[in-house]
């Protein structure tokens, strides 16, 4: 028999693979210009086709760390994607590219990170996060982009994040947090160029719950682990004019494919596992109410932080 440390490495490896073939998809330019067009408000009004071309050669994907101390050993351009802090290890971005802005006057270039998440609730507030990243892309390009006191050439960042199995309590839901001009006394003029330099979006998807908006019905397509691959490849090309052209197709295959051994090794292990129920809804209760720890509860649950995150996930899901 096989024991159960081979089957957690099984999952373990299957969930890292599957990961990253979520991050490919992602980063392909059809599915770029989506997400861009929906969430990035200087591409407000142009055709796919148009934004596909605003994309600067391609995307890095996983490969630029997000902590200071090495951003800044190499031009952005190319944006290999790495930072490190000491004593808090190694961070990269899922996703990061240049884009352009046509502008009669100028062409305006904008820095831009998308990041994947298959749990919205993680035991810390993603918004927060996803400022922490755009911050560091903001302070990175001293040096690269801008030299002192040459700030006027600070290039505007976009951190966009998509939530995977948002709670029902959410939904379908996409929100933009940004800098804004607020006069305490009047009298200072609103250049906006000036300070609009930070965006974070959060894309929050829910295969379960409807929503009416064309973006959001194609994100839950493309990233539903429940729907057959033919069915999604025949919607995503018919029903969102997605070709499976460019690898996109043979992206999509992998990504099914890798989608089903979680899933099946993830159930496997489940049941191996089997937590009491009364207790688990006890511990979910004190996680709740602050009084423990997601790890601390993992610990008393006797499962990975990372379980104990996705039990009340599917909690929060039942809802």
């Amino acid at each position: 028999m096989r024991t159960e440390f081979a089957r957690n490495l099984d999952l373990a490896q299957a969930k890292i693979q599957y990961d990253e073939q979520c991050k490919k998809v992602l980063g392909d330019k059809n599915i770029l210009s989506w997400i861009m067009q929906r969430t990035v408000s200087e591409y407000a009004g142009m055709s796919r086709e148009e934004i596909m071309e605003c994309i600067e050669g391609e995307p890095e994907i996983g490969s630029r760390k997000v902590n200071p101390g090495e951003t800044n050993a190499t031009r952005i351009t190319g944006l290999p994607n790495e930072d490190k802090v000491n004593e808090e290890g190694e961070i990269y971005y899922d996703i990061r590219f240049f884009a352009w802005v046509p502008k009669k006057e100028e062409r305006i270039k904008l820095i831009i990170n998308i990041e994947a998440q298959k749990a919205y609730y993680v035991g810390y507030s993603l918004t927060t996060r996803g400022v922490f990243y755009a911050a560091r892309m903001l302070s990175a390009q001293l040096g690269t982009e801008f030299e002192i006191p040459k700030y006027n050439n600070l290039k505007k960042v976009y951190s966009i994040w998509i939530c995977m199995n948002a709670p029902k309590y959410i939904g379908n839901a996409i929100s933009e947090y940004k800098i804004e001009k607020s006069d305490l006394i009047s009298g200072i003029p609103d250049k906006r160029l000036e300070y609009d330099k930070l965006s974070v979006v959060m894309v929050c998807l829910n295969t379960e719950t409807e929503t009416e908006d064309t973006f959001l019905q194609m994100m839950n397509t493309l990233f539903d682990t429940e729907m057959p691959e033919k069915e999604k490849k025949d919607r995503l090309e018919k029903e969102y004019e997605i070709k499976m052209e460019n690898g996109l197709g043979e992206e999509l295959s992998f990504m099914c494919n890798l989608s089903d051994a979680v899933e099946e090794r993830g159930i496997e292990k489940g049941i191996e596992k089997g937590i009491e129920q009364g207790k688990l809804e006890m511990l979910i209760s004190l996680v709740r109410d602050h009084v423990l720890s997601t790890k601390d509860a993992a610990n008393r649950a006797e499962i990975s932080e990372e379980e104990f995150i996705k039990l009340i996930e599917e909690k929060e899901k039942m809802k």
